[in-house]
């Protein structure tokens, strides 16, 4: 499959994006990512949610199915800074943040920034690292700067996190931090592929590396215009009303012992503008909400016992749970 290579640099500084640059924009990405990674088009889309809603992704998933693939691909289809940071239980705080070392020649300590110092940040496999490294993340992801020795360094937008994690009965793995789980917009998992997507991936993957034909079709700079044009798709009140009914209910279910946090809230909802704008709508109904809902919360919540012992899901129960909330009359176009 050919692609032509399609960037927007050339747009002026400061113009305004709408809805409908969203949609041409980000179908080139994806048309871009399924270059690499075929039959897996819920899985591109949730991912370009969270880049266009200014969050963060982990991506889980047993070994081999594409998960470094896919983060490997959000970063190559957009002509931006790329890093990665393989997580090893002997990983320090300071390879992610960086650390100040003494020049000799200026006499004074110089700053030599850490892995995390990228507009796309792809960290593999990430529970394999001590919670003290993986701690290191938590002010990057939340405000989007790093402190080290009394001076704060801010990241260029846009920044995202994708993060791969293997389940946590595999030998070798950490559990992630609640407050760690909590920065992450979405949590997605990769699945195994269909046997027709496997042949084509045979075919395509078999001979060649498709990651070294993969160029970028857009920029950091559009991004950010399509960011701000995501900000501004609008939500009714109703909407809003649901929204926060919704996150309500994981909070009161007698299946889980932890609802999902106020963050949550607010990532849910700059994931339905995102949602919303991908399907060419400046405006966000119910649907948009629903479709979200789990992908968003599901990683946060903490299962009761009762739960666990049925062998009850995360997903099950807020599916469940989202179910049994009133839902608004679609939200009308302004």
């Amino acid at each position: 499959m050919s692609l032509s290579v399609e960037t927007d640099a050339g747009r002026e500084t400061g113009t305004d994006y709408s809805v409908a640059d969203v949609v041409a924009v980000m179908g080139r990405v994806r048309q871009a990512i399924e270059q690499v990674i075929e039959g897996k088009r819920e899985a591109i889309d949730l991912a370009m949610v969270v880049l266009l809603a200014e969050g963060h992704l982990l991506v889980e998933d047993v070994p081999g199915v594409g998960k470094t693939m896919l983060a490997k691909a959000i970063g190559r289809s957009i002509d931006c800074s790329v890093r990665r940071v393989q997580f090893t239980p002997d990983l320090l705080p300071s390879d992610i943040t960086g650390v100040s070392i003494w020049n000799s020649e200026t006499r004074d300590f110089e700053f030599k920034p850490g892995g995390i110092f990228a507009n796309i940040v792809v960290g593999d496999e990430i529970n394999r690292a001590s919670p003290k490294t993986q701690s290191a993340l938590l002010e990057s992801m939340e405000e989007r700067q790093v402190s080290v020795d009394g001076t704060t360094y801010l990241l260029d937008a846009p920044f995202m996190v994708v993060a791969t994690q293997n389940p946590i009965e595999m030998e070798g793995t950490y559990p992630l931090p609640e407050a760690q789980r909590d920065r992450f917009l979405a949590r997605l998992e990769m699945g195994y592929p269909t046997p027709s997507a496997e042949l084509d991936m045979l075919d395509s993957h078999g001979s060649s590396d498709p990651l070294s034909r993969l160029t970028p079709v857009t920029d950091a700079a559009t991004v950010r215009g399509l960011i701000k044009a995501v900000a501004g798709v609008f939500v009714a009140p109703a909407v809003k009303h649901y929204l926060v009914t919704v996150v309500g209910a994981t909070r009161t279910s007698r299946d889980l012992r932890l609802g999902a946090s106020p963050r949550a809230s607010l990532q849910l909802l700059r994931a339905v503008r995102a949602y919303a704008a991908l399907q060419g709508r400046d405006y966000v109904t119910p649907d948009d909400v629903q479709a979200l809902a789990v992908p968003v919360l599901a990683h946060r919540v903490l299962l009761s016992a009762e739960a666990q012992l049925s062998r009850r899901s995360a997903e099950e129960i807020i599916g469940r749970a989202v179910a049994e909330v009133r839902v608004p009359d679609r939200a009308p176009a302004r």
